[in-house]
């Protein structure tokens, strides 16, 4: 968490800004507080009053020092893009791929109220009614994403075969893993014909979904979206870690049937159920050599984190997942 100096500087920071950002004067920031999580960017709530009004916002930062303004920039693209596209978003109220106003580059959104905790919404009562209709709008949501014009976002980036990048995510990370090296090897044995090239968000799960009792207000975390398969995204949301104990495959709180549906109604296109699979096979080895690296932050010395430490025992909650995924398929 930062110290009390570096929040200060925010606050008078912000209360520099917000007045041309809001169109308003005298602007006070009120409750500035930043969100726990989050390793690469730091996020902040606060309020910001004036005479007339109180608003919640939320900022998105680069940590000071380690900017990246590409990234910065291709997230504000994105979200603009999706909410025209249908995509339920926050209202983006300014951005910047420098750090000339905030320290670093940034996104200001307003807030949207609701729930990412996957536990709460996955079990707690008050979601009891929509829990069943989630996959469904999950599937809708995805084709509105997928539909974006690409020219709509014009600074993606293309991350080429995603097997190739596992083997070379894998290599550098130095930890050996027989059972992900069987999952690679059975993606490059298997491979589906390419369903086409799209704006994937590339993390489309829970704790990146604002949910409430009505259905998903917002879809948060653009940081890693750019030009790929479409199926990616419907992949990495069946996969296991992401029902976070719960049942149901699509995200804990669905059925694949439902998902596929909607987003075939809403795209006007099939889906290929086996495509989806390997997707999620590819996911599953991913977010293993994912929870490698995490680990390694903390062992190496560079972030001490009990959490990033407990996260490497997950590995081989994938390496299981892989077996189980693709052992009636060797």
């Amino acid at each position: 968490m930062p110290g009390a100096d570096a929040a200060a500087t925010l606050l008078a920071q912000l209360e520099a800004f917000l007045p041309d950002a809001l169109g308003c004067a005298g602007v006070q920031v009120r409750d500035l507080r930043r969100f726990s999580g989050g390793a690469s960017r730091e996020t902040w709530s606060f309020e910001a009053v004036d005479d007339r009004t109180r608003r919640r916002l939320v900022l998105r930062r680069d940590t000071p020092g380690q900017p990246r303004p590409d990234g910065m920039v291709r997230e504000a693209q994105a979200i603009a893009a999706a909410a025209a596209a249908g995509v339920p978003e926050p209202r983006l109220i300014a951005h910047a791929g420098d750090g000339d106003a905030l320290g670093a580059p940034f996104i200001l959104m307003e807030h949207v109220d609701g729930e990412t905790i996957a536990r709460r919404i996955l079990r707690d009562e008050r979601f009891a009614a929509v829990r069943p209709r989630l996959a469904a709008e999950c599937g809708r949501i995805l084709a509105r994403i997928h539909g974006i014009p690409l020219s709509d976002v014009p600074s993606l980036d293309d991350p080429g075969d995603p097997v190739a990048a596992s083997v070379a995510a894998l290599d550098d990370a130095g930890w050996a893993s027989p059972v992900l090296e069987l999952g690679l090897r059975w993606l490059a044995d298997h491979r589906p014909a390419p369903s086409g090239r799209a704006v994937v968000h590339g993390d489309f799960r829970h704790g990146n979904l604002i949910v409430d009792e009505t259905g998903i207000r917002a879809v948060l975390d653009w940081e890693i979206v750019h030009v790929g398969d479409p199926y990616e995204d419907l992949g990495w949301l069946c996969v296991k870690a992401w029902r976070f104990g719960a049942g149901k495959p699509v995200g804990g709180f669905g059925d694949y049937a439902d998902l596929f549906a909607a987003y075939e109604a809403e795209s006007g296109r099939p889906v290929d159920p086996d495509a989806v699979f390997w997707w999620q096979v590819a996911g599953t080895v991913r977010w293993g050599i994912g929870c490698m690296r995490q680990a390694q932050r903390h062992t190496s010395g560079a972030v001490r984190s009990v959490e990033l430490a407990a996260i490497g025992r997950r590995v081989a909650e994938q390496e299981h997942d892989v077996l189980l995924l693709i052992g009636d398929r060797l």
